[in-house]
């Protein structure tokens, strides 16, 4: 009998990540780098100074990876959706009368 070998993936269920980047901000890099593009084609078409629309695509640039970086490190590979229920929850709860209490 031939014994087989296989290999054993050991990055299954694991978030995708990317040079620092976890899951979902790899997209928001992505998206981000794509509307830079379209901003500089738009400054361009404009009639903007070419070396005015790198500079600007390139101070937004840095604004957007240093963002993007951040909010993947202090939020990881759920944070969207952790920054969305913790905004859903109430501060303050209140009862106008004891019949809640009451029914327990």
């Amino acid at each position: 009998m031939k014994s087989e070998v296989y290999t054993i993936n050991k990055g299954v269920n694991r978030a995708v990540e990317f040079r620092g980047l976890k899951a979902q901000w790899i997209w928001w890099l992505a998206g981000g780098v794509l509307s830079l593009l379209g901003g500089f084609a738009v400054l361009y078409i404009a009639g903007v100074n070419p070396l005015v629309c790198i500079g600007l695509v390139f101070l937004a640039g840095v604004g957007l990876f240093w963002q993007v970086y951040r909010l993947s490190r202090v939020y990881g590979r759920y944070g969207l959706m952790k920054r969305g229920a913790a905004r859903r929850v109430p501060r303050r709860l209140k009862a106008d009368s004891r019949r809640v209490y009451l029914k327990k």
